[in-house]
């Protein structure tokens, strides 16, 4: 079987010399915003990943890893409410009125128990998962549409961060029925790199937004579900769960024992009215070295081995007027390098995450600005300038920063000052 670089998420050695636990509101002219943080009712543990969407809108935004969240709302639509919502847990709507006075949004976790009849009608969870793919033109948007997102990709060595690049882009989508490829156009974008923390060698993550864009399973599924791969994988049904109140199926997945290629395993959640799949969080098998640096690694140095202790991605959907649509994927990739010679070894860990923030049906005949096309082999450039305004992302909503992107965010800062 060949080969295949998944995501385009690979990895380019080159040699060369206080987060709001809170809800507040900030009027402008132009919009209000809340910020605060969802926890799970019974534990009070934050919730990473849930959706938070402005009803009537395809405004919306995303928690972090903190379970924190900023929306900015034009005040055309101050007096209508907002939706929460997370995989596992019964879906929230509060007016908007309400979110000044609320500390903590709090879901409530349920757990649904598919009848056997409904499981019985897939001979198997392989089943279930072909006509999931074979599904996508009815299940999904076959409209053109214009999504803007928010884009962010962090560079750590060990613990400390080393590189940090935010951008707001607009996706060209294509319809799910066919098969042309989606295009990105960046709107505005922030960069900045400290090249010493990375001493002599520099990873690079080639693909910038388009390495999350290809997570999307449905419209890309050649990266991981081609009829050929399905047939290298065991699939069986997991405990099921809910998504926007709804039932969902669940289905676990790993390669087949003595497939020595690495592949991946995970779980895959499928609406179980619609057959469309929700979310999928999976991993790459990286047992293999050798093979899963190959996988990887565009070009290095002869005196240095460098190969990936994990893989992980995760990539979430929502549904409008019946049509699901790509919502929000992360990207974690971790990975070792050791320089031959040298006693100690470095590891390196490049996580990326997208988020759309709002859409629109367009003509397909938009005529893009092709100065700021990106493509696929893009490497974002340094432009730390934006990190000086305060208000640098104006009217678009981001992903709100987590607590040690915040720190890195303030030290960018005050680094700019002193030059």
């Amino acid at each position: 079987m060949k080969m295949k670089r998944f995501l385009l998420s690979m990895l380019t050695c080159l040699l060369f010399f206080n987060g709001m636990q809170y809800l507040n509101a900030q009027t402008t002219t132009a919009f209000i915003e809340i910020k605060g943080k969802i926890v799970d009712d019974d534990s009070n543990d934050a919730l990473i990943f849930a959706d938070i969407i402005i009803k009537d809108s395809n405004i919306s935004t995303i928690t972090n890893s903190d379970g924190e969240f900023a929306l900015k709302i034009p005040d055309s639509l101050a007096d209508k409410s907002v939706t929460f919502s997370h995989l596992g847990y019964q879906k929230k709507e509060l007016k908007i009125s309400e979110l000044h006075t609320n500390s903590k949004i709090k879901l409530i976790p349920t757990i649904t128990e598919l009848n056997l009849v409904e499981i019985k009608t897939f001979k198997d969870a392989e089943t279930l998962l072909r006509e999931t793919l074979k599904n996508r033109s009815n299940a999904y948007n076959n409209e053109n549409a214009l999504m803007t997102a928010f884009y962010r990709e962090t560079i750590k060595k060990r613990r400390k961060n080393a590189s940090l690049s935010e951008a707001v882009v607009q996706i060209h989508k294509q319809p799910y029925s066919n098969f042309k490829n989606d295009a990105i156009e960046l709107i505005k974008s922030r960069k900045s790199t400290n090249y010493s923390r990375l001493d002599t060698l520099a990873l690079k993550l080639q693909g910038g937004p388009f390495s999350n864009l290809y997570t999307d399973i449905i419209k890309y599924p050649e990266y991981i579900f081609t009829n050929e791969d399905i047939a290298l994988y065991e699939f069986s049904f997991g405990e099921s769960t809910q998504v926007n109140n709804k039932p969902v199926y669940v289905i676990n997945f790993k390669q087949k024992p003595g497939i020595k290629e690495p592949l991946y395993y995970g779980k895959l959640y499928i609406d179980s009215e619609t057959l469309a799949l929700t979310n999928a969080v999976f991993r790459l098998n990286v047992e293999n070295k050798e093979l899963s640096s190959d996988m990887y690694i565009r070009k290095k140095p002869r005196k240095v081995d460098v190969y990936p202790t994990e893989a992980s991605y995760r990539v979430n959907y929502r549904t409008q007027n019946g049509k699901w649509h790509y919502a929000y994927s992360n990207i974690l990739l971790t990975f070792k390098v050791n320089w031959k010679g040298k006693l100690f070894n470095s590891v390196y860990t490049l996580n990326s995450e997208m988020a759309i923030t709002d859409w629109r049906i367009t003509n397909p005949k938009l005529v893009k600005n092709k100065e700021n096309m990106l493509k696929p082999t893009t490497i974002l450039a340094d432009e730390t300038s934006g990190f000086k305004d305060p208000a640098f992302w104006g009217k678009y909503n981001i992903i709100e920063p987590e607590k040690s992107i915040e720190a890195a965010i303030e030290k960018i800062k005050k680094q700019l000052k002193r030059t």
